[in-house]
């Protein structure tokens, strides 16, 4: 006899746990399916820290952080500890940054979000670690935060197994439908509805389904560096930044060891998931390091590199959508920046999923024109 669920979650990275989680706490059977072992290194999850911040560039993202600061507050909550360590947030734009200011602080006031703006002197006065060119202009959001990436996944699992979703690694799944889900051995589930976050692997899945969904897949790499004085980076004397502009580079304060991690966005070359490989990339190592160097000379020698995987949409907004066609087929897609809203991703894909709401937004739909137009301009850079 077929094994039936109430709802089927394809994919348990940060996206699907949090799904698997909303829809168990709501008092369905819920079954959760991972192609590799929980907790892999192979996908988008892993690691130790994320960042959650409330500067984005449009109104409608900094809505959705607004949604994020307080569904991590629930998941602290639930799960007995605080899981969101504040540190302050420091946009820094070059003079003529390749990412417009404008549509950071338009979108901060609008929502009515605080937020400073700071010359090179009083970047400086406050943080003397940055050493910054003339001309930069710093937006601090005093509210940007570090979450855990595998450990703030691993508690989405285990807090979805205390509400009884059964959660089962090694299980490749080759097929979907609104109402079924098969693996690579046959094995075939039943389901009142399927939630399909399974990232990298996701166009595949959808292509039987007449959904040609563009996707690239990038092999990020992020490297964490020993600073002589870890004291000067700890997390009460150091903020989080992001350099906006091209080449874009990202990076945190010491956080559970005495290193700091940065990182490029989308600086990673296209790869085939299933292909690719693990070994660090020397040259965009030598790419961040220069900029590291130059930016925080303190930051140290490189220790470490590790990959990840960034599954980008053309326009770099989200997936939460309907499957047209089959109403009861959900998908999740984070586009190489959702970990931070992972929570909100699960309470609204359950929302979708269990027919509590029609849609989220035309902004994250399957059929807006970034998706379904193929000479649509491809932009990453937010």
């Amino acid at each position: 006899m077929t094994e039936r669920h109430d709802f089927v979650v394809v994919g348990l990275g940060a996206l699907g746990s949090a799904t698997a989680h909303q829809l168990a706490r709501r008092r369905h059977s819920v079954l959760g399916l991972e192609r590799f072992e929980l907790g892999h290194h192979r996908g988008a999850s892993h690691d130790t820290s994320r960042i959650l911040r409330h500067s984005y560039h449009t109104p409608e993202y900094v809505r959705l952080t607004r949604d994020a600061y307080d569904d991590w507050a629930r998941l602290s909550s639930a799960a007995g500890r605080e899981l969101v360590t504040v540190v302050g947030g420091l946009d820094l734009f070059p003079a003529d940054p390749a990412i417009p200011m404008v549509d950071y602080t338009d979108s901060l006031t609008e929502v009515g979000i605080d937020f400073d703006l700071l010359d090179v002197d009083a970047i400086g006065e406050r943080w003397p670690q940055f050493a910054l060119p003339a001309g930069t202009v710093g937006l601090y959001q005093r509210r940007g935060a570090i979450v855990p990436a595998g450990p703030g996944t691993a508690v989405l699992q285990d807090l979805a197994r205390r509400h009884g979703a059964v959660l089962r690694d090694h299980a490749e799944v080759t097929a979907v439908t609104g109402t079924s889900v098969t693996l690579a051995d046959g094995t075939t589930y039943a389901a009142g509805g399927v939630v399909l976050c399974a990232d990298a692997w996701t166009d595949r899945l959808l292509a039987p389904l007449g959904i040609d969904l563009p996707l690239t897949v990038t092999l990020e790499q992020a490297t964490y560096f020993a600073p002589e004085r870890p004291e000067d980076f700890a997390p009460e004397r150091m903020p989080l930044w992001i350099w906006m502009d091209e080449p874009s580079f990202y990076g945190f304060p010491c956080y559970g060891e005495p290193t700091v991690k940065a990182a490029q966005d989308c600086g990673g070359p296209a790869v085939d998931p299933d292909a690719r490989g693990t070994d660090p990339d020397p040259t965009m190592l030598d790419l961040l390091a220069g900029h590291v160097g130059r930016m925080l000379p303190g930051a140290g020698r490189p220790v470490r590199s590790l990959r990840c995987q960034y599954t980008l949409t053309p326009d770099r907004d989200f997936v939460m959508d309907r499957v047209p066609g089959h109403p009861s087929l959900v998908v999740g897609l984070g586009a190489g920046h959702g970990f931070k809203f992972a929570p909100t991703f699960g309470r609204l894909l359950a929302d979708l999923a269990t027919g509590e709401r029609d849609t989220v937004s035309p902004t994250f739909a399957l059929d807006r024109p970034a998706l379904t137009d193929p000479s649509y301009a491809v932009h990453w850079l937010v």
